[in-house]
């Protein structure tokens, strides 16, 4: 297909791997991967910040609508900031717990061991509240805005497992206090809150299993072939 000669173009930098090379590193990606957990029990030793801003980094190179790029980052590690997302989080969490969630969300939850308490939120030495642009500053469309942050969200937690941290997706809801507290615009709503960290010594996750891959991947071409 030639270029469009009205779009700018630049050529692809990296080399094309070999399909040994393409299965040595997508097995040492699954591998990798597979050893991540979602982490509450957080030692409260400092992270670089250079660690964080690289994650962060490869977070915001994910692909997005028209390339709108429609995300922020929030770092947060002063102590105030924690305590008041916490003592925040922690009311819509009671409501939540106490009032809103069917009697079968709270049962699903139970072999996980949460409650409304999130101490984890002080504890870990950093949050990343994920912003998502609706508009831009100025009113001009998104597109694809959940699809997109959502990416680069999946990004950074890789990232962040890359890099030898520990984190957990953290989504009270509502999360407009985020927005309140952290001083956001008003064209950007809060998405997740990821506390980082590395793990406490005493560090223990509820121990479940995965799905198979037999059970999460479909072979269309198989099922075309069986018709």
């Amino acid at each position: 297909m030639a270029p469009d000669p009205d779009v700018r173009t630049r050529p692809l930098s990296g080399r094309r791997l070999t399909p040994e090379e393409s299965r040595e590193r997508a097995g040492a990606f699954a591998r990798e991967m597979a050893t991540r957990r979602s982490v509450r029990a957080f030692s409260p030793a400092a992270v670089p910040d250079e660690v964080l801003e690289r994650c962060v980094a490869a977070a915001a190179s994910a692909p997005s609508g028209a390339n709108k790029q429609p995300w922020k980052f929030v770092l947060v590690t002063g102590a105030r900031d924690k305590r008041r997302i916490r003592e925040a989080a922690e009311a819509e969490e009671r409501a939540f717990y106490r009032e809103r969630a069917p009697r079968r969300w709270l049962d699903d939850l139970a072999p996980l061991g949460t409650d409304e308490n999130k101490e984890f939120l002080e504890v870990a030495p950093a949050l990343i509240a994920v912003f998502a642009e609706v508009t831009g500053p100025a009113g001009e469309r998104h597109y694809y805005v959940s699809e997109s942050v959502g990416i680069a969200v999946g990004f950074l937690i890789a990232a962040l497992h890359h890099a030898g941290l520990c984190t957990l997706t953290h989504t009270p809801s509502p999360m407009r206090f985020l927005r309140e507290l952290l001083g956001r615009p008003a064209n950007e709503r809060a998405y997740v809150l990821l506390p980082v960290g590395y793990p406490a010594e005493d560090c223990r996750v509820p121990d479940i299993e995965r799905k198979p891959l037999s059970d999460v991947l479909i072979r269309a071409d198989a099922r075309e072939d069986g018709a």
